[in-house]
Order: C-alpha cells, then structure tokens, then sequence
C-alpha cells in the first residue's frame, strides 16, 4: 500500500505567527522525503482559516526543493478559480522543477464563500471544471492549442513549458458528488476520494464509480485511488479520541459553520446526527497505533484500498504516523 499525507494549513490559534503554519509543513515534507512517504498532497483553499494555502502550485515549488524522492501532489487545483492556460503553464513549471514528481490533482470545489469572492456562479462550477481539465490536458500535449469552448476561445496557442512527465502527470479528478463519479468515470479518470466521508459512504462511492467506470468502457487495472482518512493516533484510545474531538470541533465551526448552520457550504445532513458525533463515529480513524494499522487493514480488505492520503490532525499523530503505522501497513 502506498502512503501519502493529505496536508492541511490549518491556522488555529492565531496568536501563533502564520508563517509557523508554513514552516511545521516545510520541516515535515523533509522528513517524510526520508521515511518511506510516497507523496504529499497539497490542500488548496481560500478565506478561510481551516487551510491557508491558496496556491498549491507556489508551495509545490518550495515542498519540491526541499525534497529529492518525494512526489508533490495537489488535492486539489481548484480548477474553475484558474484561467485554464496559467493553470497548464504553473502544473508543468512545477513538474519541470521538481524533476518530474508531480501528481496533478483537480477538483471543481463546493465552498460557496469561495465561489462568491471570486465572482463564479455556483452553477457554472461544474462546468468549468469540466472544461478547465480539458483545456488543461490538451495544452500539455499539443504542441499547439486550438480551443473553441463555452468559457474559453484560443487559438494557435504554444504553451510552454510541457510537462517533464510523457504525456503529462499522473492526473486524478476529486469526485465525493455522484455526478463528480459519474462525470470522472465517463472520462476515464482516475479519482481522489474525500476525507468528510463515512466509512460506510467511501465504499458506496468507490463501487458506484468502479460500476461507472466498467459501463463507460474503461478498465480499473493499474489504477491508484487515493482514500483520503483524517488520523489521530496517541497512547491510549481515549487520548486518541480526545484530540479527534478537538480536530471535529475546530474543523466543523471553521469549515462548515459555526454554528452548524452550512453558511459557507451547501447542507449537510451528517446523517441526521450532531456533525461533531458523526466525524467522532463515522469519519475520523482514531486510536492507538496499533488500532489504527487494523482500521487501515480493514479498509484495504473491505474495499482495495490500495493508497492511504492520511491528514494526521495532531504533530503526535503525524510521528507516530511515521514512526509506527507506516513501516508497517506500506510494506
């Protein structure tokens, strides 16, 4: 199994100077270079303190000089925020740079707050997702790009410079929506798979988009889908559970409201139950190290996990991470 950390830029006390938000991040992709680590993935969000990192590309160049085997993944590039061409040109910069380790990333993103800053139309989000992506790729290998879309109109343009990579990164398209499976499958393209879902929801997901896939005319063999899992892990289960607590309160009053009310995203039902309960019970892997190496065994049996996008939600959990669960579950 391959293991990968899904790296939030979470800012949570603000008294704490946000360039050390950067510099913890920095110092941990050094050390997951040396630990066995595949990639890390980098979390683009905007105006919000649950994530501020709003360029992925930007931190990629710094993950990847501080770097010499690990892979730079975006998860995600919020596709629509982006002109389609800059964001082709900033992708192969960075694979050129980084000697050819990026794993691309794309996503159409569902924070309303977002969306409204940036002057996008919800409605038009999905499909300019859909053409950004393409634009995207035939940029990458086209040697020259002709384009007539409903968004976008070039013509007889070079972009430059290709990816390092032939014919382009590996390319994944978030999908946590039935329509992202659908769209993704129908495509062809493999998928990320969202950290908000139930254990129960992943595996509903994951087999409606291999359906999907197989009616599309499009085979699974080969294919890597990164699961993305919040972590805490400490020395006894009740500590464990206690900072996946404080994880799901922060992350509920930053990231979806804070009052429970969804003003920055659309509604969430969370199952009909207390959104706090839900990431406790239904969400969050939390435990010992030794529970959380079973909880992962019995994800890769129940479904083929076959690649691990952890988001550890505590420094502890993220040495405990390498120091314990990795060796073990990536051998």
């Amino acid at each position: 199994m391959k293991v990968g950390i899904l790296q939030f830029f979470g800012w949570r006390d603000r008294s704490v100077p946000l360039n050390s938000v950067y510099q913890t991040a920095l110092e941990r992709f050094a050390i997951m270079d040396r630990t066995g680590y595949d990639a890390v993935w980098l979390a683009e969000h905007h105006f919000s303190s649950f994530s501020v990192c709003p360029s992925v590309h930007m931190m990629g160049t710094m993950a990847a000089a501080r770097t010499t085997r690990l892979r730079i993944g975006m998860a995600v590039s919020l596709a629509p925020f982006y002109n389609p061409l800059r964001l082709a040109e900033e992708v192969a910069l960075l694979d050129v740079l980084s000697g050819g380790r990026v794993n691309w990333g794309a996503g159409r993103g569902f924070e309303r707050s977002e969306f409204a800053a940036f002057n996008i139309p919800g409605e038009e989000s999905a499909p300019r997702f859909h053409e950004t992506v393409d634009i995207v790729l035939k940029a990458w290998t086209n040697q020259r790009l002709t384009y007539e879309g409903r968004f976008y109109r070039y013509e007889d343009v070079e972009v430059l410079p290709k990816p390092l990579q032939a014919p382009h990164p590996p390319t994944w398209m978030a999908a946590s929506s039935t329509p992202a499976l659908d769209w993704a499958a129908s495509q062809g393209h493999s998928i990320l798979m969202d950290p908000h879902a139930s254990r129960a929801d992943l595996i509903r997901k994951r087999r409606h988009y291999g359906a999907k896939l197989a009616e599309a005319g499009h085979s699974e063999a080969g294919r890597t889908i990164p699961m993305s899992r919040l972590i805490a892990i400490d020395e006894t289960a009740e500590k464990a559970r206690a900072v996946a607590r404080r994880a799901a309160e922060w992350m509920v009053a930053s990231y979806v409201g804070a009052k429970h009310d969804n003003v920055r995203q659309e509604a969430r039902t969370f199952g009909g139950r207390d959104p706090i309960e839900f990431y406790l019970d239904e969400v969050i892997i939390h435990g010992t190290a030794d529970s959380v190496v079973e909880q992962i065994r019995s994800f890769a049996a129940d479904i083929g996990m076959n690649y691990l996008m952890a988001a550890p939600l505590s420094g502890r959990t993220f040495r405990l991470l390498t120091d314990l669960v990795v060796p073990r579950i990536a051998s």
